[in-house]
């Protein structure tokens, strides 16, 4: 069993204490009565349960799971598995009425960006609570409203988990020149099947959604860090100027330098 325990009391809110553990089988644990916090666990490896009154749901690899204050309940180990996870109980934050009422709720995280944002979190609050610096109640607290609002952001605005891929794949490639191919290759799926997929649930291809995050980005360089049109439509990852200025006129209805001239710049980094 890995250790890596950490108490935090909080005299405003309650308590917060996690762990990281890596458990066979034989682990379990059972509380008829339930327990007055909530319980947050994150799978890196293997496979764990829980067993409520609405029935059993497993978390895997990958899975966060959201345990509700009150609840009857079992979990551990999977049969013939074993359960490495990180796992926090917390007093209840605003942020859980975002999410949907379940006894225990579980999402799979497809993106490894979210998951290692996730797991950071997780991992952020067991450091804080350590070190006791100063912050370090809010810093904790601030983590775990971090992972109930990517909770909430999968369960309540559901996407095709190759299409959040690809969302992700584009946001970390803005400045790289991007090969469909590549990225149906990393995703999956044929290229065509991407492309259906990406525009049934964005409303747009992937090129012009592309396009939009550059040219959005480009307008925020230009107002905000001193930028001219030249330099930015480049920071972005426009080869060609004449492209830039298209693709900025059909988002913003002007020329990327009457929009600069129009909104003067803020700041200059």
């Amino acid at each position: 069993m890995r250790n890596e325990r950490a108490v935090i009391s909080l005299e405003s809110t309650g308590t917060i204490f996690g762990d990281h553990f890596e458990q066979d089988d034989a682990y379990r644990l059972r509380r008829p009565q339930g327990m007055q916090d909530w319980l947050l666990v994150y799978t890196l490896h293997g496979e764990g349960y829980f067993r409520t009154p609405a029935g059993e749901k497993r978390c895997g690899s990958g899975q966060l799971g959201l345990l509700r204050a009150g609840i009857t309940h079992e979990y551990g180990t999977a049969p013939g598995k074993r359960w490495n996870f990180l796992w926090i109980h917390y007093p209840g934050l605003p942020e859980n009425w975002m999410l949907r009422n379940q006894e225990f709720l579980v999402e799979t995280l497809p993106d490894e960006r979210v998951r290692g944002r996730v797991e950071q979190a997780f991992r952020n609050v067991l450091q804080d609570s350590l070190d006791r610096l100063d912050l370090w109640e809010a810093l904790c607290e601030n983590a775990l409203r971090e992972i109930l609002l990517l909770l909430a952001q999968r369960t309540n605005k559901r996407m095709d988990p190759r299409v959040e891929q690809t969302l992700g794949l584009l946001s970390r490639s803005l400045k790289e020149d991007i090969r469909i191919d590549a990225i149906s290759r990393e995703v999956g799926v044929s290229g065509s099947r991407l492309a259906h997929l990406f525009k049934q649930e964005t409303g747009y291809t992937i090129v012009e959604h592309l396009n939009q995050m550059r040219v959005r980005h480009a307008a925020l360089l230009m107002t905000h860090s001193g930028r001219t049109a030249s330099e930015a439509a480049q920071d972005v990852g426009f080869n060609s100027y004449n492209h830039f200025a298209d693709q900025f006129r059909k988002q913003y209805g002007v020329s990327p330098r009457q929009y600069r001239q129009d909104y003067k710049p803020t700041s200059m980094l």
